[in-house]
């Protein structure tokens, strides 16, 4: 009988699955019963925590959606987990934690060095769908179409056969399937990235038209872009990860990845050529993508804002830290439920309070350390698409916008308070902000309506006078914007 020294030299494997401890949940199905359905390009930590975790259960019940990872650039992926036969194990972060080695991907492929297995692979009968998670810039977009000047995309077109770049391979792939008569994939972006499908169909069309008219009209008529939305934190593998995962194995995982219990996916209901039974192991399968892209800017990360900037002022250094300081914890909550709830156009099928219970509970996870500084990068950027739509819907429904301009004037006191320390801001506008936090002197009107002259930010709630006069008694509630002064203010 191997002993536990001679278990951890043993790398994580088909044939050591037998021999995991109990505790350590495995693929509830034969590996080898499966058969490649899906392509996935951009196989990181968030897939193989995220999409690849759904696709495992799945699996138990259809055997006929396992998935071939390809990455686009680096080999690294591939060489950690081919050894491994394609497993990797997936830890939970909290109360509800626990691991689970996941065997979704049957097939791993670096598309710089084997790229006749890619195009074999998306040529596949068998394939119905591919997805994608590859960040925004990883689909070469400018605005609504493809950059065209991008590296990538200059040689895709100039050499269509042999392509780099992840719009070159779909189109690469739809066009033998269109000459050979076999039905299109569904591409399905899976990447944070407004009207995802839409916009990746708007490239693939363009970059299509340029190699041949006909591929193109086949493309728009017959092939689904459908959109997507995914939500759980997915913090990077780390030598932490790898000693605790080993240790519980009793054998080497080369790359386990982490992400906190919860998990979103929401999957535009358009598919072209069949589908997976998503909605058997979670995922909520809608119409309205953007109703709920709609609820997580607002009820997620404009609660997330709100802790970043009012609880760096009580000099607090994670969301769970902050949701651990009652006054603030409760203050976020009656934001959540009775400012920012209200004021929104929710999706059907999303319960607004079972939602809110969802995201405090991922709030105070103890071990996701989200820092507050962190979120609180890029404010001019992220208050007006996270807190500014609500408030502009709150004033034409008449509603009281006074918690939500609390929030607001919390990112200016932030802004303040950096610049009066010589603090260097994370925003695009730093120079101007920090220009102005330096001139700030503490009276509100005066304070307000700097900030309120940055027409990038504000405008065009500027002009608005209930707006203008909710933030300035904000402001000024605010005073000093200290512990004492901002625990006194969240209590009112």
């Amino acid at each position: 009988m191997a002993t536990l020294s001679t278990r951890r030299e043993q790398r994580l494997s088909p044939a050591s699955l037998l021999a995991l401890p109990a505790a350590v949940a495995h693929p509830r199905y034969a590996l080898d019963d499966v058969r490649i359905g899906i392509v996935h390009f951009g196989p990181g930590a968030f897939h193989r925590a995220h999409q690849a975790a759904y696709v495992d259960e799945l699996l138990a019940g259809d055997p006929d959606w396992a998935i071939c990872a390809v990455s686009l650039h680096s080999a690294e992926v591939r060489d950690a987990l081919r050894p491994q036969g394609g497993l990797y194990t997936l830890a939970l972060l909290g109360e509800a934690g626990g691991l689970r080695v996941i065997g979704a991907i049957r097939e791993l492929l670096c598309a710089p060095e084997e790229p006749d297995a890619v195009l074999a692979r998306l040529a596949d009968p068998a394939v119905r769908l591919v997805t994608l998670t590859v960040t925004e810039k990883g689909y070469a977009l400018a605005g609504e179409g493809l950059d065209l000047a991008h590296p990538e995309i200059v040689h895709d077109l100039a050499a269509p056969a042999t392509p780099r770049s992840a719009v070159g391979y779909l189109v690469a792939g739809l066009a033998a399937r269109w000459r050979r008569g076999i039905a299109p994939y569904t591409v399905l972006s899976c990447d944070n990235l407004a009207g995802n499908g839409r916009r990746l169909r708007c490239g693939v069309l363009q970059f299509a038209q340029r190699i041949d008219s006909a591929l193109a009209a086949w493309i728009a008529d017959a092939v689904a872009f459908p959109c997507s939305m995914v939500d759980s934190i997915t913090p990077a593998s780390d030598d932490a990860l790898r000693a605790r995962v080993d240790g519980e194995l009793g054998c080497t995982d080369a790359w386990p990845v982490q992400r906190e219990p919860y998990a979103q996916w929401v999957i535009e209901d358009r598919f072209c050529n069949a589908r997976p039974p998503f909605e058997r192991v979670g995922v909520t399968l809608s119409r309205d993508i953007a109703g709920y892209d709609r609820a997580k800017l607002r009820l997620l990360n404009g609660a997330h804002s709100t802790l970043a900037y009012l609880g760096s002022l009580l000099e607090l250094e994670t969301v769970a830290d902050a949701m651990a300081e009652p006054s603030l914890a409760a203050f976020v909550e009656r934001l959540m439920r009775a400012s920012i709830a209200p004021a929104t156009a929710l999706p059907d099928g999303l319960d607004a309070g079972t939602y809110i219970d969802a995201i405090l509970a991922r709030f105070r996870n103890p071990a996701i350390r989200h820092r507050l500084a962190q979120i609180a990068w890029d404010g001019s950027q992220k208050l007006p698409v996270r807190l500014f739509g609500t408030i502009a819907d709150a004033l034409a429904q008449g509603r009281d916008v006074a918690p939500l301009c609390l929030a607001v004037a919390g990112w200016m006191h932030f802004v303040r308070r950096q610049a009066q320390r010589g603090v260097a801001l994370v925003d695009p506008l730093a120079g101007p902000l920090a220009a102005i936090g330096r001139a700030c002197r503490g009276e509100a009107a005066a304070d307000v309506a700097a900030f309120l002259a940055l027409d990038a930010v504000f405008a065009p709630w500027s002009g608005d006078a209930r707006f203008v006069a909710a933030l300035q008694a904000a402001y000024a509630a605010l005073g000093d914007a200290g512990s004492a002064a901002v625990r006194r203010t969240l209590a009112l």
